[in-house]
């Protein structure tokens, strides 16, 4: 068994130890690819960083790297849709960014790899942009829509605005599109088959599968939190706002 300190590890040692080394060292400034046969401590000292100081935050960080399970269904419908935003942030500003990184950074050095490295630089780059394009247009649309809902529930709301919305806005529409375009990774995982690793994949190839399947599973929790937690809660709102909208309109 090795006793050594992580401060005393080779890069490249804690890496092939637990690949999202790979991704908590990136957010700390030390790619993993660039100092594969330094310790943890020589690149600290050579970066001007306190080595027993990263070595801790390696260990909280992996500790706390899993998303929780939040009871989500029992949570009103404003932080559900916080708590999806923060999911976007962490992706954009996080994820993709390392992931993009490591792609881009990534030199098969054997023939078994060559496609997989050639298709991936092409592929994920234009996987990012559509990806982030689908956020912020979820945000600018359907996020706002249901916020205004819940305003006109609290009857703070105009209404001309909020019928030409129910007007434009179909929730169910929404729902049934959202479902039939949630597995967005086919393409990838077509490329990888699968995220199929040789018996002497290259460490670079390991960490690069690791975090898209990792980020696969993120992306499959997030789309199960919206069509089995947000839709059906919106769906009811809705449904409430129309009824009382048009029961007000009879009365005037």
């Amino acid at each position: 068994m090795d006793s050594r300190s992580l401060k005393d590890k080779k890069i490249i040692e804690l890496v092939d130890q637990d690949h999202f080394f790979a991704h908590i060292l990136f957010s700390l400034g030390i790619p993993f690819y660039e100092y594969p046969n330094q310790t943890l401590a020589q690149v600290c000292r050579a970066k001007g960083l306190v080595p027993e100081r990263i070595e801790r935050g390696l260990e909280l960080s992996l500790q706390h790297y899993k998303e929780e399970d939040l009871p989500l269904i029992s949570c009103p419908i404003d932080l559900i849709i916080e708590y999806l935003k923060h999911a976007h942030h962490l992706f954009i500003k996080h994820k993709l960014p390392f992931i993009n990184n490591i792609v881009q950074n990534f030199k098969a050095g054997c023939k078994e790899y060559e496609s997989v490295e050639k298709d991936l630089k092409i592929l994920f780059p234009l996987f990012m942009e559509d990806f982030i394009h689908h956020i912020y247009e979820e945000e600018d649309t359907l996020f706002k829509y249901i916020k205004s809902l819940e305003r006109a529930l609290q009857g703070r709301y105009n209404p001309t605005r909020l019928y030409r919305s129910m007007e434009k806005y179909s929730l169910q529409q929404c729902a049934t599109e959202h479902e039939i375009h949630d597995d967005e990774m086919a393409g990838i995982r077509k490329i990888t088959k699968d995220y199929y690793l040789t018996a002497d994949a290259p460490l670079h190839v390991k960490v690069i599968y690791a975090e898209l399947v990792e980020f696969e599973k993120s992306l499959q929790a997030h789309a199960r939190i919206e069509n089995e937690i947000l839709f059906p809660k919106a769906l009811l709102l809705e449904s409430r706002v129309r009824a009382e909208f048009f029961e007000r309109a009879k009365m005037n």
